[in-house]
């Protein structure tokens, strides 16, 4: 049956909504913050992968995040998804939403407020009657300022269904065009999942007029398996995230839920907006901004998804790929052709080979990427699309920073001392650093410090190949920390000193916009 919504019209039975979380359940994973810049960039990958939602943050939260709601609203002003901020159900989270969303085309405002009696007891100090009250107050107000109003109930997985049954129909008097039910802690299992749904669509006056929507938590594995029995029990609406990042152990991942419809259309018989294709590229950017890996055995992304080791395995692939693969790779961004350029190729195979990537930079940031990319092929005997993604990530990255690293010299070896020299150029200017330390990397560091005195702690230095061999490119992770401020810095390059170097001048960047917000956002009160 279809439904008529604000913010898509009518909407066909068989259409699925795709609502990411990325830019804000996502992002609440331990050290997986971005800035302003990284968060429109995400956003920008999201819109082209087809997410038909962006939540793009907790505008209450902090100035950083009520800049990132805002200015992804500005971005989508004119078109694109719809742009939802979460606000608890109180009028200041409401209306630091309403103000951070206004912009877009399509804002949303969410409200998430706790329905289980254990989280009223506990967290809300609430009865059952305060709750109902709050939700009718809440989504209200909420109306008033947005056509399209999502009201989620925390814990909705473990709460009564009788009384989670008069909470969405009093949300949905109250003005609510979307009903989510979170697994916020990962409790479910598929059945209760299934029972949730069938009863709140069968039983609620008015269910028949909104859209209802599955946020499922992965603390058991069982995210992904719980929104597809959303799903089947009547959810259009499916909160996920790229990689599956999030609180804990994370959301249902995107990737996953995506394919899992496509591949299994017949049996589940409904299909998204997504361009499967784009998939990969989305993955690839989160990783390079977070800093964070999918393990090789993750379904859809990881680099095991489509490789066989096993004799037999491999032996039904030559001869028919689909005895042991229900899915191409090349349906989720993979390439068979591995191998791309060598140092003399020139800059105009290179832009196509970038285009084929799914690359679409500018001048400036072609002329960087094509210098970086000649100074690995120089070093490396074979360039692998792996090593052009992580080049043009680390470039494209740093459009805007004020600390540059233009120059490093590091001597070290068995009987000496570790000593480094850096340049930095700093708003313009250049600056020098001498250190001696504890080995290269140490060192590196420590003459950056003397170089750009600051106080910080190194609170992560992490080291993975992007590629295989002993001429790989090297992806380090720095996280420092200053006064409780967590930051997250990557820099890649065959050099690991040099590329842990670069990871470290990218983290104090990032520190700086983070000393830069001290302000709270400006709030219009009711």
């Amino acid at each position: 049956m279809a439904i008529n919504h604000p913010s898509f019209g009518t909407l066909a039975d068989g259409r699925i909504i795709i609502f990411d979380t990325t830019l804000r359940d996502g992002e609440q994973s331990p050290g997986f913050s971005m800035n302003l810049e990284e968060k429109l960039r995400m956003a920008e990958a999201l819109h082209e992968l087809g997410a038909d939602v962006l939540e793009a943050g907790f505008a209450i939260a902090s100035p950083g995040d009520f800049d990132s709601v805002q200015s992804i609203a500005k971005r989508f002003a004119k078109d694109g998804p719809v742009v939802a901020s979460l606000s608890r159900a109180n009028t200041a989270d409401i209306m630091a939403s309403a103000e951070a969303t206004k912009l877009a085309a399509r804002p949303r405002i969410h409200i998430v407020l706790a329905t289980s009696d254990l989280h009223m007891r506990v967290k809300l100090r609430m009865t059952r009657e305060e709750v109902l009250e709050r939700i009718t107050q809440s989504v209200t107000l909420a109306r008033n300022h947005a056509a399209d109003v999502e009201w989620s109930a925390e814990d909705g997985s473990r709460s009564d269904l009788e009384f989670l049954c008069r909470c969405v129909e009093t949300a949905i008097k109250a003005g609510a065009t979307t009903i989510n039910i979170p697994d916020t802690v990962g409790y479910s299992l598929p059945a209760d999942m299934g029972l949730i749904f069938s009863t709140l669509m069968n039983k609620v006056p008015g269910a028949e007029k909104v859209i209802f929507s599955t946020h499922n938590h992965n603390d058991l594995g069982l995210a992904v398996a719980n929104t597809l029995a959303a799903i089947q029990a009547g959810a259009r609406q499916v909160e996920c995230t790229i990689n599956g990042i999030g609180e804990r152990a994370g959301n249902a991942s995107l990737e996953e839920v995506a394919m899992a419809l496509r591949t299994r259309q017949d049996a589940l018989g409904v299909a998204t907006g997504v361009t499967s294709q784009r998939i990969l590229k989305t993955s690839k950017l989160l990783a390079t901004i977070t800093g964070f890996d999918v393990q090789p055995n993750k379904a859809i992304v990881g680099r095991n998804a489509f490789a066989h080791e096993s004799g037999i395995h491999q032996d039904g692939v030559l001869k028919d790929a689909s005895t042991y693969e229900i899915m191409t790779p090349e349906s989720v961004g993979w390439t068979t052709n591995s191998i791309i350029l060598g140092k003399h190729s020139g800059r105009a195979a290179f832009r196509d080979r970038l285009k084929t990537l799914g690359y679409e930079v500018g001048d400036n940031q072609l002329n960087d990427a094509f210098r970086r990319f000649k100074e690995v092929a120089d070093r490396k005997k074979v360039v692998y699309d792996e090593d052009i993604a992580a080049l043009v990530d680390d470039e494209v990255g740093r459009a805007n920073e004020r600390i540059r690293l233009t120059g490093l010299n590091v001597s070290t070896g068995m009987g000496t001392k570790p000593m480094a020299t850096v340049a930095l150029e700093i708003d313009g200017d250049r600056a020098d650093g001498m250190a001696t330390g504890d080995g290269g990397v140490d060192a590196t560091f420590a003459a950056i410090r003397q170089a750009f005195p600051h106080e910080v702690t190194l609170k992560l230095y992490a080291v993975q190949a992007v590629t295989s061999g002993t001429d790989a490119q090297a992806r380090v992770t720095v996280r420092l920390e200053e006064d409780g401020k967590l930051v997250d810095g990557q820099g890649a390059d065959t050099d690991t000193i040099v590329a842990s170097a670069r990871a470290y001048v990218h983290a104090l960047n990032k520190l700086l916009v983070k000393r830069q917000r001290t302000e709270p956002p400006v709030v219009l009160r009711a």
